[in-house]
């Protein structure tokens, strides 16, 4: 017992240490801002400070979602389709511990050829992707961190961007009443204010258990121009809709309330697959993907994408 005590009040004195050294570190340097750590992309800024819409995107798809060069050829078509709408594609992603919001041509490509080196970055992950990254000795890779809905809802809100286009979120993992494995998206829904725009949540969760949690972090969940909630591959769940929505004017609406009351809460919009995937056949990809899962062992965030990748081989 008071070896414990030793050893814990040992602990704290290096800590205490370490942390009054990078103070002073700070104090020496000029006041510390936002771009020490934030980097956002020319035309990123050139558009938000000429007040035109910008529109996140998320990048653990590019890196764990594809393999190379099908992952790189659906993040350039995803920017290709906002800026052919007018719209400027900010993809985000974390590079030798600086967040980056947009990415060059060459660094696309860079994390979609990272792949799995990439690693696979939350809002918690987020502080210590940074260090570790920045205190790392290789040099002759680029050090990504792909982030999920999460943190790039974060990243976004610093860099003052609204918008986040996304595939699927996260949410209550089927049986997560006993695993307790409930994504971290929704408690970023709950305290971030950006519009995530999605194909609804990830048909291999537990849709009804994520709207009640929704539902409990009092995030508004509106269903573009649907009655029937969306189940990412599937436009259709047998999940009746919270709220429904039919105009881009309606959901500006609802943001502006959210501000006007001071709400910190973000707000996720779902929106029907116009190409969806046979759903009988999704359904059975995911009962045999979240078996194999199980026998495997795979656990926590790497489950998400060990089924969609065995989803999308088994239904192409």
């Amino acid at each position: 017992m008071i070896s414990s005590r030793i050893h814990r009040c040992l602990l704290f004195e290096a800590t205490t240490k370490q942390l009054l050294k990078c103070n002073r570190r700070r104090m020496m340097m000029t006041q510390r801002n936002i771009s020490s750590y934030l980097k956002i992309d020319k035309s990123v800024q050139d558009a938000l400070s000429n007040n035109q819409p910008v529109v996140a995107l998320e990048s653990t798809i590019i890196a764990h979602g594809f393999p190379y060069p099908n992952n790189l050829e659906i993040a350039k078509e995803s920017e290709n389709i906002l800026r052919n709408k007018g719209v400027v594609p900010a993809t985000i992603a974390v590079k030798n511990g600086i967040c980056r919001i947009g990415l060059s041509e060459e660094e696309l490509e860079d994390l979609a050829k990272a792949g799995s080196r990439a690693k696979k970055c939350s809002t918690r992950d987020l502080p210590i992707i940074m260090a570790s990254s920045l205190s790392s000795e290789d040099i002759g890779n680029n050090q990504w961190g792909a982030t999920t809905v999460a943190s790039t809802m974060k990243l976004a809100h610093l860099a003052g961007i609204r918008t986040f286009v996304t595939g699927g979120i996260g949410g209550v993992h089927r049986d997560g009443h006993i695993t307790m494995d409930v994504s971290a998206d929704l408690l970023e829904l709950s305290r971030t204010p950006v519009i995530v725009v999605s194909a609804g949540i990830k048909s291999i969760l537990d849709i009804e258990r994520t709207l009640e949690v929704l539902e409990t972090y009092s995030v508004p969940t509106l269903g573009w121009k649907t009655n029937e909630f969306p189940a990412f591959f599937s436009p259709t769940s047998g999940v009746r809709c919270p709220t429904r929505v039919d105009s881009a004017k309606d959901i500006a609406s609802i943001y502006l309330s959210c501000q006007d009351l001071n709400l910190t809460n973000g707000m996720l919009v779902a929106v029907p697959n116009t190409n969806p995937a046979v759903g009988a056949n999704v359904e059975k990809a995911i009962q045999s993907s979240l078996i194999d899962a199980e026998e495997q062992g795979i656990r926590g965030q790497d489950v998400t994408p060990f089924i969609l990748k065995k989803v999308a081989e088994e239904t192409k």
